[in-house]
């Protein structure tokens, strides 16, 4: 059966029920539906007294075409944890409806590992994602107003820095030109579209430990400056309450469950290659409060999602990690060796053994951290188990472990090996965690930080232009934020084609914003684009409705 199938003839519970396990009385539930409810942030807020749990961290090597798994494989550990007896919750990131009908497809796990409803996670859910375009959308329009009503606050056309977003791939929005039609439309000017997972008011969402901070934040968004080169704040726009009306359903945690009706709560959604790629810090922490493990996971490879995860999340939230899991397949090592796509069926040891080298530097990165790494191997039918053995071999010379798991095909059952040695690593509270770089350190360090350690790069190039703005960043006060790195998700480099594990490259830094509502310095690399395109052949081409009216083609 295929992926939505298996969701189909899932039996779930009334959220009602789930709620039940974590202890969340119906007066803090909003049921959307019989099968999903948001958490209210003010009987979250009472939770904050109690325990933590342990928190596991799922990331995975650079991604490939033949995938890798690492959501269905957060959603089989969080299964496997329950099987075994622990109270695990899970939280995930929601999907965008760009790489839904792009390339990516959907984002709720596959095959007997998966959340459900299906359908709703990955088209509109509970509609967190509208929101969060039309609250930073408002505030464009309020600019532009601003602007056309006079310009109080002397803002230079010149140098608004905030433009629109739309969640979509949409390439054609990349650059374009506003206000034109004459006088009563305004003054024309060049700006352009990003996709709402890349929006600053997604990484405030996602950031924000309640109400009151998500104003604050979004008070501190940098729309523009003046010609005395002063910031304009969305303060100054006094757009910051209205926005925050219209994420105040938003900023609540979504309530779900697993096939195996299992806890999940999925919340938030930035991308990790163009943002911090994280599912939001209040989901977290609410899960960390009900459970005795919580199962989360950062977006793409773990030399973007799991150093988000551990410089910017951890850090802002004051989070420690207890162990990560990292996925990797057969398949996407023999990528990594070289392979194409249609060779990946065959045996093929010395492939494996030449990818493996993306799997290894992971690991050593992972260990800079000072949180325990076990990696998943997750399983497909064409992996043999000369394949498998050799991936084992290779982790264990690098002094980690690899364990084989089937949860696609198994759900729990495929992941109680893997579960039992998460819990007995957590229960050993080796973990050590400390970020890769200080707070203190000058910015443009904490880019070559992060290029030399994690990416290996020999070095990182930015001209003149960028290295001035950072100084001036810092002189203004920002110097303490961390940088947020977008690029390639498929390489340890900018250049995508260059799969494995490179050396002697150098990271090309195009462009540097700063988001101050979010408290971090996004570091545009390479060709990376902040509004993808559609693929040749889109994903949207062969979703529809069936005879019965049911949804087709989403996986």
């Amino acid at each position: 059966m295929s992926d939505i199938d298996i969701a189909r003839a899932a039996r779930p519970k009334p959220i009602s029920e789930i709620g039940d396990a974590l202890s969340i009385p119906a007066s803090a539930l909003k049921p959307y539906g019989h099968d999903k409810a948001k958490i209210d942030l003010d009987w979250i807020a009472e939770q904050e007294g109690k325990p933590d749990a342990k928190l596991v961290l799922v990331t995975a090597i650079n991604p490939t075409p033949a995938g890798e798994g690492k959501t269905t494989t957060t959603v089989g550990l969080g299964d496997g944890l329950n099987a075994i007896g622990e109270k695990a919750v899970i939280c995930l990131r929601e999907p965008s409806l760009g790489p839904c009908f792009g390339m990516k497809g959907g984002a709720a796990g596959g095959g007997y590992a998966q959340v459900i409803p299906m359908e709703d996670i990955n088209l509109h859910f509970t509609g967190d994602f509208h929101a969060i375009t039309s609250a930073h959308n408002l505030l464009s329009a309020m600019l532009d107003n601003h602007i056309y009503w006079g310009n109080e606050e002397q803002i230079d056309i010149r140098r608004i820095v905030w433009r629109r977003v739309l969640d979509m791939n949409d390439r054609a929005l990349r650059q374009n030109v506003v206000n034109l039609g004459g006088v009563a439309n305004g003054f024309p000017r060049e700006t352009g579209f990003d996709i709402t997972v890349a929006s600053e008011i997604m990484a405030i969402l996602c950031l924000a430990l309640n109400l009151t901070d998500l104003k604050d934040r979004l008070g501190k968004i940098i729309v523009g400056y003046r010609r005395d080169k002063t910031a304009v704040t969305c303060s100054d726009i006094k757009a910051d309450g209205a926005m925050t009306v219209l994420l105040k359903e938003a900023m609540q945690p979504n309530l779900v469950q697993t096939l195996e009706n299992n806890p999940a709560l999925i919340h938030g959604g930035p991308f990790a290659n163009i943002a911090h790629g994280c599912n939001s810090v209040i989901a977290t922490r609410a899960a960390l409060k009900m459970a005795d493990y919580v199962v989360t996971e950062a977006g793409f490879g773990a030399d973007l999602g799991a150093e988000k995860f551990f410089d910017i999340k951890c850090r802002k939230a004051g989070l420690t990690p207890h162990c990560v899991v990292l996925v990797a397949t057969v398949r996407a090592l023999k990528m990594n060796g070289g392979l194409a796509k249609d060779e990946l069926g065959s045996e093929n040891l010395p492939a494996l053994e030449k990818g493996s080298v993306n799997l290894l530097r992971h690991i050593e990165n992972i260990k800079q951290f000072g949180v325990p790494v076990i990696v998943a191997i997750n399983h497909f039918v064409t992996d043999t188990d000369a394949e498998v053995d050799a991936i084992t071999a290779a982790v264990a010379e690098v002094g980690a472990e690899a364990i084989r798991c089937e949860h696609w095909a198994k759900g729990s059952e495929g992941t109680i090996e893997l579960a039992t040695r998460v819990k007995e690593i957590c229960e050993g509270d080796t973990a050590q965690f400390a970020p890769l770089y200080s707070d203190d350190m000058p910015l443009f360090d904490k880019i070559k930080t992060v290029a030399t350690r994690i990416y290996r790069a020999d070095d990182v190039a930015a001209d003149k232009r960028i290295r001035d703005q950072l100084r001036e960043w810092e002189a203004a006060g920002f110097g303490h934020l961390p940088v947020c790195m977008a690029k390639t998700q498929y390489s340890f480099s900018t250049d995508p084609n260059l799969r494995g594990a490179p050396t002697g490259h150098i990271v090309p830094v195009r462009e540097v914003r700063l988001s101050a509502g979010a408290g971090f310095i996004v570091v545009i690399c390479g060709d990376i684009m902040t509004m993808p395109g559609l693929p040749r052949v889109p994903a949207a081409e062969t979703i529809g409705l069936d005879e019965m009216g049911q949804i087709q083609g989403l996986f």
